[in-house]
């Protein structure tokens, strides 16, 4: 089987050694109608390797089901997974199709496996066997013909180990492994993905794009890239958007990662949040950033009622021309105007959410940007650019 034929395809960039073993199994595999088991950290390129397998085997020409197991809540996860009967509960009116008959002759893609709930891997595991499984509310059971590729970001022996993950399921699914590379055991791959990224990015926004001098590529791959793939990719994007159709050097490479560490390390006292996505990790440190935020209009009702607050005890430091932005005026009537409800935080996107949370903070601050974005954890320069994103600029009255 080609190589360059299955990069192409699925869009897997590198020429390291590293990514051509990858490659090399997908070669191997894809035409085996056997489960996979994908591993890697996040952000690594996981789904394009099940997107390879996918394009490479005799199911090629029928559905590739993509299920973010880790995205579904609980309580509706095998109703996703495996459809429901009209009446199954209050809100089925109608029979529903699950993901698994979905695909039926072709492949089902179950992104971070290790999040499903020990009742639901049961099922699975059933699935895996005899290519049967119930819907939910239904009497008889129905079959399905899939391939199952599985991915994970966790050690699923050890999730075995404390009983959160099924031996019987873990052995099922690994017939065979693949584990994607870290980025940084694949340096030699970010000048060819920053240019794919780049070129990307440029022609559908139609911007102007004068490359990266090399020496710029060679201080990126110093960076250790926690993020992997996903996180390179948003930085190249992100430069290129700043720089303004700039041919982009050494310096502003190092102007804005340094941003990026500076944001990561800016808040000291919130617990890192590992073997997160990326997505609940982000979600997590805004909402902390607004419980910070709840107790600091405690402390000025404090102030405003009894004369006196405790400022070391404020998550923000009233200090200089900061104390004069806050003090005019400490009547605080209603907190609704600063805090986004928690009934409607589960509905909100993450980018709703950062900007409700960016403009509700720069109310509270009067307008005051270093206050704000030393309040929410980020580099007034990455404030400046939230600002211009969502258009905040004209809805910010002092």
């Amino acid at each position: 089987m080609n190589i360059e034929r299955i990069q192409k395809a699925s869009g897997m960039v590198g020429r390291s050694d590293a990514i051509h073993k990858v490659l090399d199994m997908v070669a191997q595999v894809a035409p085996v109608d056997i489960s996979v088991l994908v591993t890697g950290e996040s952000g690594t390129g996981k789904e394009l390797v099940a997107k390879a397998l996918h394009q490479n085997s005799k199911r090629a020409q029928n559905p590739l089901v993509t299920v973010n197991c880790g995205a579904i809540p609980e309580g509706i996860i095998e109703s996703e997974l495996f459809g429901h009967k009209k009446g199954a509960y209050t809100d089925a009116r109608g029979d529903r199709k699950g993901y698994f008959e979905s695909a039926n002759k072709g492949t089902i893609f179950l992104d971070e496996i290790g999040e499903t709930p020990l009742e639901t891997q049961v099922k699975l595991l059933r699935v895996l066997e005899s290519g049967e499984f119930t819907p939910v509310g239904a009497s008889t059971s129905k079959k399905t013909d899939v391939r199952v590729v599985a991915a994970t970001n966790k050690d699923l022996s050890e999730l075995v180990e404390n009983g959160k993950f099924r031996q019987d399921l873990f052995y099922r699914l690994k017939t065979v492994t693949i584990e994607v590379p870290a980025l940084r055991h694949r340096v030699e791959d970010i000048s060819l993905l920053v240019e794919r990224f780049a070129l990307e990015f440029t022609r559908s926004n139609d911007i102007v794009y004068r490359g990266f001098i090399p020496e710029a590529i060679r201080t990126m791959k110093t960076n250790p890239w926690k993020g992997n793939i996903r996180e390179l990719k948003n930085f190249v994007e992100s430069i290129i958007v700043l720089e303004k159709g700039e041919r982009i050097t050494v310096e502003m490479v190092e102007r804005n990662l340094g941003d990026i560490k500076k944001e990561s390390t800016q808040n000291p006292a919130l617990p890192m949040l590992m073997n997160q996505p990326p997505e609940a990790a982000e979600r997590e440190l805004i909402l902390r950033q607004l419980f910070l935020l709840r107790q600091d209009v405690e402390f000025l009702k404090q102030f405003a009622t009894q004369g006196s607050v405790v400022t070391d005890q404020m998550n923000v430091p009233i200090i200089g021309q900061e104390a004069n932005a806050l003090t005019p005026s400490l009547h605080i009537d209603s907190e609704s105007e600063y805090f986004i409800q928690n009934s409607s935080i589960g509905d909100m996107s993450l980018e709703d959410l950062e900007r409700e949370a960016i403009e509700r903070t720069l109310k509270f601050f009067r307008n005051n940007r270093r206050a704000t974005a030393k309040s929410l954890g980020m580099s007034e320069r990455t404030l400046y650019r939230k600002i211009d994103q969502y258009g905040l600029e004209r809805k910010i009255k002092v």
